[in-house]
Parts: structure tokens; C-alpha cells; sequence
């Protein structure tokens, strides 16, 4: 918990350089490092974007190039969320995208 909150303050340091006062009007915060977002959240590795974003896990690749454009071999079963394309973050880019190829798919067959 020191080293947590000794970044905290660098950090807070930091902000208050270009934001006087910054500090003093933080009436509280919660470090929390990648162990404890796995631990408390269940993230694996901590990490918020539900898998790696290397090369290997950008664009259409995510969550594997096996399963690209939000499809799965089962069909009408589609992915989405963080570890679909275009990733995690508060956005909802990957459901409204997912949802469009399903809509497609479904006028294509018909439906």
C-alpha cells in the first residue's frame, strides 16, 4: 500500500504543477493495481481490456483471427464486448459493431 500511495502523491504532485490546488480538493482515491483489479473485478491479469492489445489481438484479430468480424463457427452466435474489436473502455463501440454484422447477417438470410 506505501508504494501506491507514494505514486498517488507523485501523481497528485504532478497535476497540481499544472492545476494548483488539485491536491487539496481530492477528498479521497483508491489506487488500485493490476493484482487487485484480477483479485476484486476477476480481470485476468489485471488487464481491463480483457486480453493483451499487441499485434496479435488488434482490429479483426481480436479475439482471434479464427473468429473474425464478431462471428463464431456457431451460427447467429456473435462476440462482443472487450475483447472484441475495437477493445475495451467505456464506449460501446463493440456492441454496436457486432450488432451491425448481425443485422446483416440476418437480412442476408432472410430473417
Amino acid at each position: 500500500q506505501q508504494s501506491k500511495d507514494e505514486f498517488v502523491k507523485k501523481v497528485f504532485n504532478q497535476i497540481d504543477e499544472y492545476a494548483p490546488g488539485f491536491s487539496d480538493s481530492v477528498v479521497g482515491y483508491d489506487a488500485l493495481a493490476p493484482p487487485d483489479l484480477e483479485e476484486i473485478f476477476g480481470l485476468t491479469g489485471g488487464n481491463i481490456f480483457h486480453g493483451s492489445m499487441g499485434l496479435d489481438q488488434l482490429f479483426t484479430q481480436r479475439p482471434s483471427y479464427l473468429y473474425p468480424a464478431y462471428t463464431t463457427p456457431l451460427s447467429g452466435l456473435f462476440l462482443c464486448g472487450s475483447g472484441t474489436h475495437p477493445g475495451g473502455g467505456v464506449m460501446g463501440a463493440p456492441g454496436r459493431n457486432c450488432a451491425s454484422v448481425a443485422l446483416k447477417q440476418r437480412r442476408a438470410f432472410g430473417m
